[in-house]
């Protein structure tokens, strides 16, 4: 049975953009060019807006006479430090990608139009298992002769340059993946089985609509779409501002502890259904988008489960024991993403809901064991106020003396990574010190302020809502 493999092209698609200045770079570096191409620049930004085109290929296509006299183990040379920092412009969920088909057994193969003396040392470090690029020819003194061997690998030579590999190697292509971002593509995508779209240009997004290909985004996870590079939760965070909301009084600080890049996990408790949004609202202040855990019954609800992950929703199905949902947030969180989550799970029912101390499950602290990701408390008080667990429905109505939501975020949780149990209590309390006082203090509610705690319709047995579920679940 023959093998198959993953074709993947290089700019805009396992990279967040284009190879150009960073090899370029290298090469003014090494001293080996002294100058830059006319309008090279405006072509690389045209390129990482807009895509390949005919202008930039032409920029590409006149590669081997600027190489003209250049000695090939020079450039060898200076491709080597370039390939460290390609490594720092890999897509963030590119590497789980690659993870995925090396698991699968399929071959790693780039396919590309960059000169092969200056990327094939890229694809070593990535692990890849072999590169399909454009070759310049050499002299026997070993310089650069100012032609090209072999096909120019883009468009229909992109192609025919795969299928000489996989013949001389007994590769099938038409049971292969391939991955790209550039309408020149489309030859190749179209003679394997699984071609998907990443990242794609206008017309190739066009082209992939009309002929159903999956569409990916590798620099956001998996199920979240982007159009001119913009993706739904940033859309959103536009609007989301608290004089937008006027049946509610905000008193938001702290934002400043949460990470302006790289992971964090934000974790707040859970007193109403508002307070998603007044995560949002939040997050929205530090001006980062977040991937959130859910419930499995919002994911599966037929619209909002779409606009749900979307969103970078990850579906979290309660007490199943799956770990399915934490592999997915660590993978976020590796690509340097911020993950909200509630560690109680539910709203607190009953007396419950009134007790000073706060029980949660494990996943905020086994996460963070996993990834080595800061922990953000976050105390959120007076959300059941503007939308208490009785009511299906916001007060909306109440904007002439809307209630006061609190919204405190704390410094990172110092946690030991050594027992989840311990953690999660440390994750707890943290979240406790940023409540009023009124938070800690034990009390009994009133008869009233019970029924508020209970979803409409509620016919469980109160006093067993006093116990909660061990984080272990």
């Amino acid at each position: 049975m023959a093998r198959t493999a993953v074709f993947l092209d290089l700019d805009r698609t396992l990279l967040r953009g284009p190879s150009g200045p960073a090899l370029g770079a290298a090469l003014q570096a090494a001293g080996l060019v002294t100058r830059s191409l006319p309008g090279q620049g405006l072509l690389y930004k045209i390129y990482d807006v807009y895509g390949e085109t005919a202008p930039s290929m032409l920029l590409a296509r006149q590669g081997p006479r600027v190489a003209k006299g250049l000695a090939r183990s020079a450039v060898q040379a200076a491709a080597r430090p370039a390939a460290d920092t390609l490594l720092g412009l890999v897509a963030p969920f590119a590497p789980p990608l690659l993870d995925e088909h090396r698991r699968e057994g399929r071959l790693l193969v780039l396919a590309t139009t960059t000169p092969y003396d200056l990327i094939a040392p890229f694809a070593e470090a990535l692990g890849l298992d072999d590169v399909i690029a454009t070759r310049y020819g050499v002299d026997a003194d070993g310089t650069y002769d100012g032609t090209i061997t072999g096909p120019f690998v883009w468009g229909m030579g992109k192609l025919a340059a795969v299928r000489q590999w996989a013949a001389d190697r007994g590769v099938d292509v038409a049971a292969s993946w391939a991955y790209s971002d550039s309408v020149y593509d489309v030859p190749l995508l179209g003679a394997v089985a699984h071609p998907t779209v990443v990242n794609p240009d206008p017309r190739l997004l066009l082209v992939a609509a009309a002929r159903r290909w999956p569409v990916l985004h590798l620099d956001v996870p998996p199920g979240v779409p982007k159009l001119l590079g913009v993706e739904p939760q940033q859309v959103a965070q536009l609007f989301a501002r608290p004089e937008l909301v006027p049946y509610a009084r905000f008193d938001i600080s702290g934002v400043e502890n949460i990470p302006s890049e790289g992971p964090a996990i934000v974790c707040g408790n859970h007193r109403s259904y508002f307070d998603a949004t007044v995560m949002s609202l939040v997050l929205a202040k530090r001006g980062r988008p977040a991937r959130f855990l859910g419930k499995k019954e919002v994911f599966d609800a037929p619209l909002v489960g779409a606009l749900a992950r979307a969103f970078g929703g990850i579906r979290v199905e309660r007490a199943s024991g799956s770990d399915e949902p934490l592999r997915e947030a660590a993978a976020a969180l590796q690509a340097g993403e911020v993950v909200t989550l509630m560690p109680q799970g539910t709203i607190p029912r009953g007396r419950a809901f009134f007790d000073p101390v706060l029980k949660g499950r494990w996943g905020a602290a086994r996460l963070a064991a996993l990834t080595g990701a800061p922990v953000i408390p976050l105390g959120l008080w007076g959300t059941e106020r503007v939308w208490p667990r009785s009511s299906r429905l916001p007060n909306v109505l109440n904007v002439a003396n809307p209630p006061l939501v609190t919204a405190r975020v704390g410094r990172a949780v110092e946690l030991a990574h050594d027992d989840p149990e311990a953690d999660t209590q440390r994750i707890m309390s943290a979240i406790v010190d940023l409540l009023p006082a009124a938070a800690r203090v034990r009390r009994d509610p009133s008869p009233e302020e019970l029924l508020r705690t209970f979803p409409p319709g509620y016919r469980g047995d109160p006093e067993a809502e006093d116990t909660r579920r061990p984080g272990t679940d």
